[in-house]
């Protein structure tokens, strides 16, 4: 068993990449595990396939430096808040014991990431019940609740509770995110025209990046939402 430091759980490969790739970048430079958890293979993608996601989750798995990467094969587009999608989320927080969680966006663009927010919120207080029976690798795992849960920001723009500098990852964020170059810009494609296939899409997420970074006077950042208040002990720890 690899225990994590953080955990990322994302609707879709690529979704952590956009979101939180810096704080993932900025994190694992500072020596913590991270890993990232993608719920489904991203199959009803406009471009490219499954496999292809495969692949690019691959590269851009080595360019981040993560600890460990798997996907749970959920259903893209249809997966439920249901017992069985629960138990596989259970089972990965158990397995590798986070402290911290990382998922969705509580509302977007996509349904899928709202409800992908709700099933791994719901999933982490649930591993943290004894009487919840999960198995892995034909072991019956013990009972494990992430002491913080936050959620990133994704299309739709939501105010964050805290932002987190990346300025000095955002280049290597970008490389992280063109890793899954079937879903982006290129001239020389002939696939379907998507939202975040065009050139612009890029721009929109150094601009964005530029935007939450502003209101803390740097360059670049990304925002959470969190699901409790959080504490502190001072006012000299606020930035």
């Amino acid at each position: 068993m690899t225990k994590l430091d953080i955990l990322v759980f994302a609707a879709h490969p690529d979704d952590a990449e956009i979101s939180c790739g810096g704080t993932i970048l900025k994190h694992i430079k500072m020596g913590k595990k991270v890993g990232i958890v993608d719920l489904t293979r991203g199959e009803l993608g406009t471009r490219g396939s499954a496999e292809i996601r495969d692949q690019e989750a691959s590269v851009s798995t080595g360019i981040l430096g993560l600890t460990i990467r798997e996907n749970l094969g959920l259903k893209d587009g249809f997966f439920n808040l249901d017992e069985p999608s629960k138990l596989k989320i259970i089972e990965m927080i158990r397995k590798y014991q986070p402290d911290i969680v990382l998922c969705n966006s509580i509302h977007d663009r996509h349904p899928d990431h709202g409800r992908a927010s709700k099933l791994v919120s719901e999933s982490c207080f649930l591993a943290g019940l004894p009487k919840i029976k999960s198995i892995e690798s034909d072991v019956e795992q013990s009972a494990w609740r992430p002491k913080f849960v936050y959620h990133y920001i994704q299309d739709r723009y939501i105010k964050p509770d805290f932002i987190i500098d990346i300025s000095e990852f955002m280049t290597k964020k970008m490389e992280s995110i063109k890793a899954f170059k079937s879903q982006f810009f290129d001239p020389n494609s002939d696939e379907p025209m998507t939202p975040i296939a065009s050139a612009a899409f890029f721009d929109f997420l150094e601009g964005r990046a530029r935007d939450i970074g502003r209101t803390i006077g740097v360059e670049f950042a990304e925002g959470f939402t969190v699901e409790r208040t959080l504490g502190v002990d001072n006012l000299y720890d606020l930035k």
